[in-house]
């Protein structure tokens, strides 16, 4: 049976298990060993099931050439204990002290659902704390590994991933994301093999082609069925992570940060922490997961600001003017923006000394005088005036070589000399880890803030760090990031009414590291509709739509070059932070109407679509199909886009998810407004409905027939709920 643990216990009184239990699962840890051990993530288990038993079911025989006893996976797998892996934790002093063997020496166990264990390596000097976390009310697995050096030298580490998760055996694919600038969050399924599929990256950011985050999955897995395993590391800057499958026939998977040669060095009595590993299970495919994952989001101390007021529709200045700023023009488009019922105008890259091209000025955040003779406070007044609020563009961490900074302070900048700077963007990486780089930078920022109603910062990011090295010819990846997080922290203290948002490219820094201290993802800097389907698609596996940036774009995508309708623009953009980012100007009066009619559609959905629970349709290629319902499952949206023309004359009934098969519901065509090019039932739908949530889920309805790069949105109410507001 469990033993229940005290909420602080000494080495004499640990017990053999810990047990946490969340809203639908379970974890359970073996305290027995020489250290602690995650023997089972799953499926919620019954309250009598004797954990001793448990253990005894996965212990081994001894195999033919192989050690009379299976060596632990352990939280930290360690060479001392003979685990033929790769090592959790990696470290030595002057290449000694590397072979380490703790043991368990403390315990804490909260009602909230955390345990510290501790351990020690006396021989060794090394300390061990494990943090896990299951919470009560959720599904979220969250877990980190800290290493103290409490010996007399120094200990030079190598690496300390958060711990390790096992896997269950009948586990068969792995789902790793990739992708490319315009192009993030991109999936790939692998089958399962022997061996380790690894994945690092060294860009200095969370990166477009490498995302921390990983799947883990039993066939037959899809997005509404089968068991799965979503796991993503909090980390901002350079990672690893290594998913592997003995040949004893265990799988687990360790992600961590990514050190550089000597990058991490622990002086006596100093302590490293982990980035935050975050593991959900799901028997509902992977939009159960991805449930699991907006519901420990939105439950973040930091998402109440979120939910203070709705998230307004942004207007963002880019690719309406670019670097060609003229203040009439720019308020003209703000009278524009808030004709169609904007409620924020960003301005974007341009208004700081020297900007007229992406070649100079970086570093330089004074407002030019040559383009706002008055400041930038006139067109902040008027954007208020209309009722709108005023956000502003910064890229805090780059400097231009033609800039006042860069020559005042060219020592400022990562660099590796002798090794000459690649050139990227015409620009360069300021040292966020000095102290006096950040001093400066905050003081321009704040003074801005202090003097205009900035309600809103994008915090952009244009390059990668590919030359880390510091003033001391150190790397300094990592103290960089940690530089940024405390910039970021004493933003948001001293400006707690300022929302910011992480850009890097895009969506080069979208985890949840960086978001514990920001409030939304620029999701990705293409605005084509039918690229960020697949975009937005990805990042909701692991973040809810109210945290994903989204705009309607310009008739012309400029990176694509393709043209998609505004109709399916507006379709795509309303599933996240609702935007637009286009020449108001350019638009012809039914392109303007139709945006107007977007605008008030997404006002209408908006609470749903940022509170719902994402139900992600599985479709053959060439289709989209999703659903936000509510918790309640009182009210529903559901989205349709044919990307491609179908193998058919028609494509595949679609079934709804996420109803209630008991109740009547409303269903109604709410997007796009078109005449009767279509079925007799599209018509029909036109006016509304009532079709049981049964018939819905199990027999759906019939699409009609779409050319490519068109779709509907479906609103639907349950009728005992009551007439919409």
């Amino acid at each position: 049976m469990s033993t229940a643990s005290s909420p602080s216990t000494t080495a004499t009184d640990i017990p053999p298990f810990v047990r946490l239990d969340g809203a639908r699962t379970t974890a359970v840890l073996d305290l027995q060993g020489p250290g602690p051990a995650l023997i089972y993530f799953g499926a919620r288990l019954g309250p009598s099931i004797d954990l001793a038993a448990m253990a005894l079911l996965q212990t081994r025989q001894e195999a033919p050439c192989s050690p009379a006893r299976t060596p632990s996976l352990t939280l930290s797998p360690l060479p001392g204990n003979g685990f033929p892996g790769r090592p959790g934790v990696s470290l030595h002093r002057d290449g000694r002290d590397w072979a380490l063997w703790p043991h368990i020496t403390g315990l804490e166990h909260d009602p909230s659902g955390r345990v510290l264990v501790q351990s020690t390596d006396s021989a060794h000097g090394i300390g061990f704390t494990h943090e896990v976390k299951l919470a009560p009310r959720e599904d979220m697995l969250v877990m980190t590994t800290r290493i103290h050096n409490t010996g007399d030298g120094e200990v030079m580490l190598e690496a300390c991933d958060a711990p390790a998760l096992p896997l269950p055996g009948g586990v068969t694919h792995w789902t790793a994301f990739e992708g490319r600038w315009s192009g993030e969050l991109q999936t790939r399924r692998i089958p399962r093999f022997g061996g380790a599929l690894a994945k690092e990256n060294r860009r200095g950011r969370t990166s477009h082609d490498a995302f921390p985050g990983l799947l883990a999955e039993t066939d037959p897995c899809g997005e509404l069925s089968g068991e799965v395993y979503a796991l993503h590391l909090g980390w901002s800057g350079n990672h690893r992570l290594w998913a592997d499958s003995l040949s004893d026939g265990r799988a687990y998977v360790q992600m961590g940060e990514l050190f550089g040669p000597g990058e991490m060095r622990l002086a006596p009595g100093e302590s490293y922490l982990s980035p935050s590993l975050y593991c959900a299970w799901s028997d509902q495919g992977r939009s159960g997961a991805a449930r699991a994952f907006h519901t420990h989001v939105r439950g973040r101390p930091q998402h109440d600001r979120l939910r203070a007021k709705p998230r307004p529709v942004h207007y963002n200045t880019w690719e309406a003017v670019y670097f060609d700023h003229k203040p009439e023009v720019l308020m003209r488009l703000a009278d524009q923006a808030a004709a169609i019922g904007v409620e924020r105008f960003v301005l974007d890259d341009g208004w700081f000394l020297g900007r007229r091209n992406d070649r100079a000025g970086l570093g330089d955040w004074e407002v030019d005088p040559a383009i706002y003779p008055d400041g930038l406070g006139p067109l902040a007044r008027h954007v208020e005036g209309l009722g709108m609020e005023f956000g502003l563009w910064f890229e805090p961490e780059m400097v231009n070589p033609d800039s006042d900074l860069f020559r005042a302070h060219p020592d400022w900048v990562l660099a590796t000399p002798p090794a000459p700077q690649l050139s990227f963007r015409h620009q360069l990486v300021l040292d966020f880890s000095r102290d006096d780089v950040r001093a400066h930078i905050h003081a321009r920022i704040d003074a801005l803030l202090r003097a205009l109603p900035i309600r809103y910062i994008k915090w952009d990011m244009n390059r990668d760090i590919t030359h880390p090295g510091g003033a001391d010819g150190r790397m300094a990846a990592h103290a960089h990031v940690q530089g940024l997080y405390a910039m970021l922290d004493q933003l948001r203290r001293e400006h707690p009414g300022v929302e910011i948002e992480t850009c890097a490219s895009g969506g080069g820094r979208a985890d949840l590291g960086v978001l514990a201290r920001t409030d939304r993802v620029w999701t990705s800097d293409t605005n084509d509709a039918l690229d960020r389907l697949m975009v937005q698609r990805g990042l909701s596996t692991f973040l809810p739509a109210e945290l994903m940036g989204a705009h309607v774009g310009p008739t012309d995508c400029h990176i694509t070059g393709r043209r998609v309708s505004m109709a399916t623009r507006v379709a795509t953009a309303l599933f996240g932070h609702f935007g637009i980012e286009a020449d108001l100007d350019a638009l012809t009066p039914s392109e303007r109407d139709i945006l107007a009619a977007g605008v008030a559609l997404h006002k209408r959905h908006r609470d749903l679509i940022h509170t719902g629970d994402l139900y992600r349709l599985d479709r053959p290629d060439g289709e989209i199909g999703f659903g936000i319902v509510a918790p309640d499952r009182s009210e529903a949206l559901f989205s349709f886009t044919q990307i491609a023309e179908p193998r058919g004359y028609f494509t595949e009934t679609l079934r709804l998810a996420g109803l209630a098969p008991d109740r009547i519901y409303r269903t109604e065509m709410v997007w796009p407004d078109r005449g009767g090019d279509a079925s007799p039932l599209s018509l029909a739908l036109r006016d509304g409905l009532a079709i049981p949530g049964e018939l819905l889920l199990r027999v759906g309805l019939q699409p009609h027939r779409l050319k490519p790069q068109q779709g509907f949105l479906l609103h639907l109410r349950a009728e005992d709920a009551g007439p919409v507001a």
